[in-house]
């Protein structure tokens, strides 16, 4: 064979996860830095799965939305700073909430090319220790009195400064195009598709029902390390029901009559870490390690939430899954009832209901509730946003290899920017 015919590619293991417990923004994590929650993720891992060795893991993907200027090598530093071994390559990558299941799939696909041949992915995020920036003309008078050639000339561009140039510009939960929130953004996807509040206070119980669940009978015990007083997300209310949460008022599209968002069936915001561990069937079977579950397709996608038709909407912010995971099941052969598990990331319970519709819409048999969320998903643990998605393929993983049988499942996770990201994980 020629060297540069196509090599043929190989299957992609989930071995396992660890993730700290999940802490609502400025409580238990408030003084942790990125790289901290990350680096406790990783050393749980790296503990759980005898990773210490030299060479021992191929390579380190991850990521965070909220970046300090000082994480500019986050991926790298986290390495340094844990039990890894010191020469484990490792860079970063981005893409707001899809992070995490981007980091997932980078990784994957060198171990699928034969690149390398075990990984760890994740991510996370921190919005109690949110980067401050330089109010931005303050930021213009500073440059331009670095580049004065005299003293004169820089105390003269200095004498510019004024006390409102001191308010430093703070990070916005809005997108730049729109110069709305993504509540507000999901606010107008939920008018669009007729999302009733009822609907959303059922899924945000089930979803708090759930996870309380899964935590008593042990799901997590191998996935969640503790970390700062925490051994379970802080953000769970195992007594939530759908009565409880129709007496909180709405936050969200509150321009418009009957808003239906509230603080309950919303994400809050969140600080955390999670990572995954993956590997080639070689490298697991010469450890002696049974693999969860296999990586076997994923699909991005993105919509024109600015131009596009987002008041029908078909093209909201967060709608970009419901094209996604139509084409990636068209590629794959397959159709929503060969799925045994469905993980919808649940930024908003209206987002996951909107999405759900537009996949019938779109042709796909209706999801069976059974089988969605079945642990629980963001609305309950929280959603540090580059953390979402290693928390998820790890969750999913650990479901199918409970089964004890072949099985597969659908991760479904919404980004800011309209975009989406998707993946089959099976088990056989």
């Amino acid at each position: 064979m020629s060297p540069l015919a196509p090599q043929p590619t190989r299957r992609v293991a989930v071995l396992g996860g660890a993730r700290v417990p999940f802490a609502r923004s400025d409580g238990p994590y408030a003084t942790a830095s990125n790289q901290e929650m990350l680096t406790a993720a990783l050393d749980g891992l790296v503990e759980r799965h005898g990773l210490q060795g030299p060479g021992a893991v191929g390579e380190f993907v991850a990521g965070a939305v909220l970046k300090h200027s000082r994480d500019f090598n986050l991926a790298r530093e986290t390495v340094l700073g844990s039990t890894l071994d010191p020469r484990t390559p490792a860079y970063d990558i981005q893409q707001a909430c899809g992070t995490g299941l981007q980091a997932v799939i980078a990784a994957a696909n060198k171990i699928a090319l034969g690149q390398i041949e075990s990984a760890v992915a994740g991510g996370a995020d921190t919005a109690s220790d949110a980067p401050l920036g330089v109010n931005d003309r303050l930021r213009r008078i500073l440059l331009e009195a670095r580049r004065a050639k005299s003293t004169g000339a820089r105390l003269k561009a200095l004498g510019k400064i004024r006390p409102g140039h001191l308010v430093p510009d703070i990070p916005r939960n809005a997108e730049p195009r729109t110069g709305l929130s993504m509540g507000e953004h999901a606010a107008v996807t939920a008018r669009a598709w007729g999302i009733s509040r009822e609907e959303q206070d059922v899924l945000a119980a089930a979803s708090h029902q759930r996870l309380a669940a899964a935590y008593e009978r042990g799901l997590f015990q191998d996935l969640v390390i503790p970390f700062r007083g925490l051994a379970r997300d802080q953000n769970l209310r195992p007594g939530s029901t759908p009565e409880k949460l129709a007496a909180l008022k709405p936050v969200f599209g509150l321009d418009a009559p009957g808003p239906t968002m509230t603080a309950g069936n919303s994400t809050p915001l969140t600080d955390g870490a999670a990572t995954v561990l993956l590997a080639s069937e070689e490298w697991a079977e010469a450890r002696g390690v049974e693999p969860l579950a296999y990586l076997t397709a994923y699909e991005t996608a993105a919509v024109d939430f600015v131009g596009g038709d987002v008041a029908g909407g078909e093209d909201g912010l967060l709608m970009a899954p419901a094209y996604a995971v139509p084409r990636m099941l068209e590629r794959a052969g397959l159709g929503i009832g060969d799925f045994d598990l469905v993980e919808i990331h649940e930024a908003f319970a209206s987002q996951v209901l909107a999405t759900l519709a537009a996949w019938e819409k779109r042709g796909l048999a209706p999801v069976d509730r059974a089988r969605l969320n079945v642990a629980g998903s963001s609305l309950a643990t929280g959603h540090p946003f580059a953390a979402t998605g290693a928390r998820i393929v790890a969750t999913l993983a650990t479901l199918l290899a409970e089964r004890e049988g072949p099985g597969r499942g659908l991760i479904s996770v919404c980004a800011a920017g309209g975009q989406g990201v998707t993946a089959i994980l099976e088990r056989t």
